[in-house]
């Protein structure tokens, strides 16, 4: 796991206002690259801003357009923290017998135990979307005035929102750094072919499995049985 420091104010209000936080990750569904996620902080009567610049569902953003609002976001925020979790750590949750669910629950209550807003937006991962805010909750070393736990948080509320463009747009970055290193390895996902394609490829040459794909998701233990551990019809027929 890799943490980012949180950013420093730029906001000066009274010590009276609440702190607003959205809380959201990108990454959890790819099979290339790590899992990211984001806490970040508004005084309440800044969150107009939010609204201001347009910030909504990071899904619905051009990557441009994207790392733009990441950049005023980040400066505008009275603070925020990043968490990378990688796909070694992920991978790791199986022996520990950690679900996806439990691990974005630990890594989001640590994020809002450094962070200590007075009201937290949670982009719920559990289908019972209660009950993920209430784990979350019983994680925190401190009592926070209200926990709001909600599917598609990050296309209701702004402040999730902000916390979605912020860890979309560093994943986003993330890829770009693997794209210089190893070529067009796609977007990440497992119905991108490009991805299948790149992951397929480099195992055939290298026999092992890239350190930055998740070696517990299906995609890649289906390409390493396939490549590695079966004869093929067409290896007959040579």
């Amino acid at each position: 796991m890799k943490r980012i420091s949180l950013g420093s104010s730029n906001q000066t209000d009274a010590p009276s206002q609440k702190l607003i936080c959205g809380i959201d990750e990108a990454g959890r569904g790819p099979v290339l690259g790590p899992l990211v996620l984001c806490g970040v902080c508004f005084t309440e009567n800044n969150l107009p801003y939010l609204t201001k610049i347009g910030a909504k569902d990071s899904k619905k953003l051009s990557p441009k357009r994207r790392h733009e609002l990441a950049q005023l976001i980040k400066d505008n925020c009275h603070s925020y923290e990043i968490i990378i979790v990688s796909a070694k750590e992920i991978d790791a949750r199986e022996k520990k017998r950690i679900t996806m669910n439990r691990l974005e629950e630990l890594k989001m209550a640590e994020i809002i135990n450094i962070l200590k807003p007075d009201i937290i937006y949670i982009d719920a991962a559990d289908v019972n979307e209660e009950r993920f805010g209430t784990s979350i909750k019983n994680l925190l070393d401190y009592s926070p005035k209200k926990i709001i736990s909600k599917h598609k948080a990050d296309d209701t509320y702004p402040i999730v929102s902000a916390a979605s463009i912020i860890a979309k747009d560093k994943r986003d970055a993330i890829i770009e750094q693997l794209k210089q290193e190893y070529g067009d390895i796609g977007s990440g996902y497992p119905s991108d072919k490009k991805t299948t394609d790149f992951l397929r490829n480099y195992i055939k040459k290298n026999k092992i499995v890239p350190d930055f794909v998740r070696k517990t998701w299906d995609t890649t233990k289906r390409i390493l049985n396939e490549e590695l551990n079966t004869k093929k019809i067409t290896d007959y027929l040579k």
